[in-house]
């Protein structure tokens, strides 16, 4: 057409403005908060169509779709479910950690389920909201129009209560995001007194009063490092855990009770995930998991079996759940319009501004008003002055307009003035009203000096900033919620687990427990011994070692490889219980077996790492050594620690040091001794150098020991059938590896051929298990030395279709003369020795 005026414009320009003016109003009046109130604009036009409705907190209900009408009607021109979904998150206690709403009806539930449509459920304002509109009608805050200029509302509240502080917010824009926690209004109070106080206060001093952030559910703060670096920077991460305590039933079995979760966590969601946990079998050691919340808290309950450990089922119900959720923080809010990322002393000012020129704004209304009635009271006291001329002049007047002019013109009286005298009522002329209003203009007076005061003095407008921030602690303060563990970084599991020996045992077929070195009384050499092991009838005990509950366990397979575990996760068992699969412990292949172990105390110790090396032998008599360090770094699924040759398998390892002697005994009845250092340091994917010759193909190593001290140690040689004895160390010279070495038992019919050698002391006890499951503990003393060419002694009578499995050492014991009366089966019961 031919009217028509058509600018042409490049599209990249339009997109740019048209993209920025969006981006700037999703950012300015939607999605971040405004410092001075903490509010966004939805939430400030609820608060205030709801004042406006007269919905205050002593006022019965409304309607939330009244509400919702109101404030679409006359603010919000957008959607009801925004509107709706703003007003009940300000009333659910577990969103926001002082309510700003009252709400009567179904407003949601920590599940997440949905609130009632709004046309079911009422609401009303809160105590606290109040003081965020108190004095809204003393001009304290600029008012605009709202969106058709039909009316006004507010561009922020005078927020008598720190609500960006005590509540937080969260919300995201168009290119950024907010994320701010809630904290304790207590605290907070402290801490905005004390800048008051000190306005060049730090940051880490203000952090003597507010510690923390205070999440509305409770919860454990796991580590202060996140909420340091969140006040100093306005961005950190703040780790949340649920709060679980560990109760012991009436049968004695654990039960794991968590009774506070962390913040917007939804817990139906976390039931069902840790449930899936168990089911899925990531987490073992669980019977049963039962949701037993009720209007009064949450209640998770957590059932343990028998054979696990409740805190280490919970350390990695928190490591694998929601039960442990990090809070980004990340402190945007609007500041004069412009979005800022503020660190906590920078809330505090800002807020501390805002609240000074409310107050300010407040004081100068409150002296307009007083001066202006000071100014009819004026009028009013001197017409009572000459009262009989006053009514003579209105009396003679022909219209009102008439005897304004004339009290104007004769008396100069204010047109406010004459104004108000003609309106005076006749009954303010008796004696006792004329005292009222002389009473008043005093007062007044008194008022309009201590306004003017105030408004020259910035030390008086602070203190009533302080004094009407205490009354808010006063009113609303309350305890804080959720608990502070400040030294969380150096947490550790086992600081919540008992450092003692346990025993721990393992299958052919690969079962595993770890049972109570107490669990095993001492009795005399030859003994029956107790039951120490069920196991499936093809099922064989294979090996036994006693370590320290804290100690981190290696394992190393027949195929030479390496894994992890610390001893504590492994499944407790009783005496008799038959243990846990491994596999469901480790990543270990099917077709590979744990062959040997080493305890080690500390992984993270560079000087043990230096000062040890990990030594290794196979069965056909091959020996390596790589340093300590090469194994500290742990793998879930493990790593390459020796090559194995075809035909071959890993047998032994042991932590070793240069100065240290090595021992090598095969099946035969020889053993070997040589320098530890006379093997060097190889790396974990070499195979090894020869250690001991063999006599033939059927010949193997048994066992390999490292002598530390061999003025006090004794190598004690232990035999199929239950034969065994002690010799000295220097009964074997040091010689080259890699020769035949000497006799260290006779081999005969009645030992059988070579199980087992140890290196023991006299204050140790024995353990030996036979595979069929038959255990006992001796002390060591009650083994004589011996020749290096002799039987030894019966160490535990053994049927003729068993022999002896494995054979550990336990340190210093308590003997027990009384013979173990015989128990079920025949076989002996105990009494746990004490260490």
């Amino acid at each position: 057409m031919s009217n028509e005026k058509i600018i042409l414009r490049g599209i990249e320009d339009e997109m740019k403005t048209a993209y920025i003016d969006y981006s700037m109003s999703v950012i300015v009046s939607r999605a971040l908060p405004d410092v001075r109130d903490g509010l966004k604009p939805v939430h400030r036009r609820v608060l205030f169509g709801m004042t406006e409705l007269g919905l205050a907190s002593n006022r019965p209900y409304k309607k939330s779709a009244r509400i919702v009408g109101e404030v679409l009607g006359k603010y919000h021109p957008h959607g009801d479910s925004a509107v709706y979904d703003t007003m009940v998150r300000m009333a659910q206690w577990w969103s926001l950690r002082y309510p700003l709403v009252d709400g009567q009806g179904n407003f949601g539930s920590l599940d997440a389920d949905s609130p009632a449509a709004m046309r079911y459920t009422e609401a009303r304002l809160q105590k606290i909201a109040e003081e965020l509109l108190a004095d809204l009608d003393k001009n304290t805050v600029d008012f605009r129009p709202n969106f058709d200029d039909s009316l006004t509302e507010p561009t922020v509240l005078p927020a008598k209560v720190p609500n960006l502080l005590i509540n937080g917010a969260s919300g995201i824009a168009v290119g950024m995001a907010t994320n701010m926690a809630p904290h304790n209004l207590s605290e907070v109070v402290d801490g905005i007194v004390a800048y008051i106080e000190n306005n060049n206060i730090s940051i880490e001093e203000l952090m003597q009063f507010i510690k923390a952030p205070d999440f509305p559910t409770g919860g454990i703060i796991y580590g202060h490092d996140g909420v340091k670096e969140s006040y100093r920077t306005g961005r950190g991460k703040v780790v949340i855990r649920g709060k679980a305590s560990i109760e012991v039933e009436k049968n004695g079995r654990e039960q794991i009770v968590i009774t506070e979760i962390p913040y917007q966590v939804n817990k139906a969601a976390l039931h069902e995930k840790m449930a899936m946990l168990v089911n899925e079998k990531k987490i073992e050691g669980v019977s049963d998991i039962r949701d037993e919340s009720d209007r009064d808290g949450v209640r998770l309950v957590v059932d343990i079996r028998k054979d696990a450990i409740a805190s280490v089922v919970l350390n990695n119900f928190y490591k694998q759940s929601a039960l442990q959720t990090s809070f980004g923080v990340n402190n945007v809010a609007l500041v004069n319009g412009r979005p800022l990322i503020l660190d906590l002393k920078d809330q505090i000012r800002y807020y501390v501004d805002h609240r000074h020129e409310v107050v300010t704004r407040r004081t100068q209304f409150e002296l307009d008003e007083a001066e202006k009635r000071a100014h009819i009271l004026e009028g009013l006291l001197k017409a009572l002055d000459h009262l009989d001329e006053v009514i003579a002049l209105i009396r003679s007047s022909k219209t009102p307009d008439e005897a304004k002019a004339g009290l104007q013109k004769v008396f100069g009286f204010t047109e406010i003035q004459a104004k108000a005298i003609l309106d005076m009522r006749l009954q303010r002329l008796t004696g006792l009203e004329m005292d009222k209003i002389r009473q008043e203009y005093t007062e007044l007076q008194e008022k309009i000096k201590y306004y003017r005061k105030v408004l020259a003095d910035i030390g008086l407008r602070m203190g009533i900033i302080r004094t009407e921030l205490s009354e808010m602690k006063e009113k609303y303060g309350d305890k804080r919620r959720s608990e502070i563990e400040y030294a969380a970084s150096d947490m550790r599991i086992e600081d919540m687990i008992a450092n003692e020996e346990v025993i721990i045992t393992i299958t052919q077929e690969g079962y595993i427990k770890r049972t109570s070195v107490t669990e095993y009384r001492v009795q005399g050499r030859g003994g029956k011994g107790v039951k120490g092991a069920t196991t499936k009838e093809e099922d064989v005990v294979q090996h036994l070692f006693v370590a320290s509950t804290h100690n981190y366990m290696l394992f190393f397979t027949e195929d030479g490889k390496c894994y992890w575990m610390k001893v504590y996760q492994i499944p407790e068992g009783a005496r008799t219980a038959k243990g846990r699969a491994i596999q469901n412990l480790i990543q270990l292949p099917k077709e590979d077996t744990i062959r040997a172990f080493i305890a080690v105390p500390d992984l993270d110790n560079p000087e043990t790492l230096k000062q040890y090396s990990i030594i290794m032998c196979t069965s056909k008599g091959v020996v390596k050594k790589t340093s300590l360090e090469a194994y500290s770094r742990p793998r879930a699924n493990g790593i390459n620690a020796i090559k194995i040759r075809e035909g071959d398998k890993l047998l032994e390892a042991r932590l070793t040091k240069d100065e240290d002697e090595i021992v090598l005994a095969v099946r035969s009845g020889r053993a070997i001794r040589f320098r530890s250092g006379h093997v060097r340091n190889m790396g974990r994917t070499a195979a090894g150098v020869r250690g001991i010759k063999m006599r033939d193909a059927n010949d193997a190593v048994v066992g390999m020991v490292v002598v530390s001290d061999p003025e006090k140690q004794t190598l004690l040689v232990v035999s199929e059938k239950g034969m065994g004895k002690r010799s000295t160390i220097e009964d074997y010279r040091i010689t080259n590896r890699g020769g035949k070495g000497v006799t260290t038992i006779k081999i005969t019919d009645k030992t059988g051929d070579l199980m087992a050698i140890r290196l023991v002391v006299d204050s140790e006890d024995l353990m030996i298990i036979t595979t069929k499951g038959i255990m006992i503990r001796i002390p060591v003393g009650d083994i004589r030395e011996a020749g290096r060419n002799t039987q030894g002694v019966r160490l535990i009578r053994v049927m003729d279709d068993d022999r002896i499995a494995a054979v550990a050492t336990v340190s210093e014991h308590t003997a027990d003369d009384e013979n173990p009366p015989d128990g079920e089966n025949g076989i002996g019961t105990e009494n746990a020795p004490t260490k």
